[in-house]
Formats: C-alpha cells, sequence, structure tokens
C-alpha cells in the first residue's frame, strides 16, 4: 500500500468512525469546548513570571524579565513557610483523608442490611452538599469559648480554648473537618468498583472458613486496587496545594505561622497587593512541583504495580 492509499484509507476510516458516533461526539463537544476555554486558554497568562506587565503594552508588549520572580520568592522570608505550611497541610491530608473513603467503603461492604447500610450512606453523603462557608462557620461556632468543644472540656474542669484562633489546632482542624465533609461522598467510586466483584468469591471463602478480614484482603481489596492506585497518584499529584478558599475562610493572622499557603500568600500578594507578576510566579512554582510530584508517583506505581495514569 502506498502512502496516498494509506492517508486515503484512514481518512475513510475516520470519516466512517464520525459518522457512526456522531451523536456521542456531539455531546462530547460543549465538555472539549469547556475545558479548552478554562484550562488551556488561560495558560497565556503563563507568560506574566516572565514580564514586567504593563497595562498599555499587554502582555505579549511587555519587557522580559526572565526568573526577577522566582528569585524575589526564593529571597522572601516568608517563602520558607509558605512552602513548609502547604506541604505539611498537603502530606497530612494526603495521610489522613485518602484512607478514610476506603475504609469507609469496605465497611459498607461488609453491612448486610441493605436497608439500613442505604440510610447510612445517604447520611454520609449530605456534608458534601454542604457549603464550605456553611462548614466553617459551624465550626467556628464549635470552637468558640462558649461552644460545644469547650463545653465538654469544661465538664473535665479544662479552661476554654480558642481554637480557631490557636495556630497548633488548625491543620486538625482543617484535615477534620474536610474528612466529615468529603469521606461519605468519597466512597461512591470504590463501592461501585466493588459493584462488580463476583459473589460467588465470597461464597467460596465462606466455604474454605475464610474470616471477614481475609475476605477483605484477599478479594476486596485487590480488587480495589486499580482505583486505590489511580486515585493515590493522583492525590500525591496535588500534595503540593491546598484548598485555599477554604483556608481563607478559617485562618487569621494568629494562624499565619501553620495556616499561611502558598495559595493564601499569593491572593493577599497578587489580588489584594495588585502583583500579578510575581504570583504569577509563585502559582507556576507551586503547578510545576505537583506535576513532578504526579509524574515521579506514576512512574512508581508504574514499575511497582503495572498500573498507572500514563
Amino acid at each position: 500500500m502506498t502512502l496516498q492509499q494509506a492517508k486515503s484509507s484512514l481518512g475513510v476510516s475516520i470519516a466512517r468512525e464520525w459518522k457512526r458516533h456522531k451523536w456521542l461526539y456531539g455531546m462530547a463537544i460543549p465538555g472539549v469546548l469547556i475545558v479548552f476555554l478554562f484550562n488551556y486558554v488561560p495558560m497565556y497568562g503563563i507568560l506574566l513570571a516572565f514580564k514586567d506587565y504593563r497595562i498599555k503594552e499587554g502582555i505579549l508588549g511587555s519587557p522580559w524579565v526572565g526568573f526577577k520572580y522566582f528569585e524575589m520568592f526564593f529571597s522572601n522570608p516568608l517563602a520558607v513557610r509558605t512552602i513548609k505550611n502547604t506541604f505539611l497541610l498537603g502530606l497530612y491530608n494526603l495521610l489522613w483523608s485518602f484512607p478514610a473513603p476506603i475504609i469507609l467503603a469496605l465497611l459498607f461492604n461488609e453491612l448486610k442490611n441493605q436497608r439500613f447500610k442505604k440510610i447510612i450512606q445517604t447520611i454520609s453523603y449530605y456534608p458534601n452538599f454542604v457549603s464550605t462557608v456553611i462548614i466553617i462557620g459551624m465550626l467556628s461556632t464549635f470552637c468558640a469559648s462558649d461552644g460545644i468543644f469547650n463545653d465538654i472540656r469544661g465538664i473535665f474542669g479544662a479552661e476554654p480554648v480558642n481554637f480557631m484562633g490557636e495556630p497548633e489546632y488548625f491543620r486538625t482542624l482543617y484535615i477534620a473537618s474536610g474528612i466529615w465533609q468529603g469521606v461519605g461522598f468519597g466512597t461512591i467510586i470504590y463501592l461501585a468498583s466493588l459493584s462488580g466483584v463476583d459473589p460467588t468469591l465470597y461464597d467460596v471463602a465462606d466455604i474454605d472458613g475464610a474470616s471477614r478480614l481475609a475476605k477483605i484482603w484477599h478479594i476486596t481489596l485487590p480488587h480495589l486496587k486499580p482505583t486505590i492506585v489511580i486515585l493515590l497518584i493522583m492525590a500525591v499529584g496535588g500534595t503540593f496545594g491546598a484548598d485555599s478558599n477554604k483556608i481563607l475562610l478559617m485562618y487569621s493572622p494568629a494562624t499565619y505561622s501553620t495556616a499561611d499557603v502558598i495559595g493564601t500568600y499569593t491572593y493577599r500578594e497578587g489580588i489584594q497587593g495588585a502583583q500579578f507578576e510575581y504570583t504569577t510566579a509563585v502559582g507556576l512554582f507551586q503547578t510545576v512541583v505537583n506535576f513532578i510530584f504526579l509524574v515521579v508517583t506514576n512512574w512508581i506505581a508504574r514499575k511497582l504495580s503495572d498500573i498507572s495514569l500514563f
């Protein structure tokens, strides 16, 4: 077959494929456009990290400054604090929040009473649909000097503590509230994966006298392994990041020592301080670190388990 014939055959195949699945491709077009407009087009702004931006000249017309803003950030005394807080908050969140929905999904899977199981699942899903603003408002009320947490402490003779105003409690409150809000909804993907497990495997295990823990270890977890690995890769890829919107609602100058992360720092310097080029550079640094984490974790997962994103 000549090159011209190969190209012609490929064109016919593409046309036939498009005609056969035109409605599916048509439904995908809006999603593709949204991703392109809101995820790829804004990447044009990355140039700001290397420019001395001037409104009249625009991004392309503004002069290049190289790595000036990166040097400014790394020479800033606050850089170490924000990098440390961002990494630690992401790491602790990964260690506690990632396994939580897996454990809860395993517990749901072991429930035999289907009616009770559905009720508990529904209750666990509700917090995910509550606004983060409302959740932080509830947390502030519970943690107030006259809130329920201090009332419980008072029963044991302890003095009231301003939980929201003490740096040492910030990470615990951030992670605990995040788990409460998202753990139930996070079980959905694991339960969907477990729905594909052949029930006869459990029946055979019962005949062999396997305990519940043995069935979980040898049947349930192996079926969850691909899902766990893929989600773990993506979770590690977001370790060097945090929910800045939530932190902005929770933190105060009193908790900056543990709560001030790159996201909140760029908000203060960029939005409030109008240093757009500088904060673009800081944000680009954060993105590159997350990308490195993602690639390295994906490589390790592919070597150890033959499961990877790419």
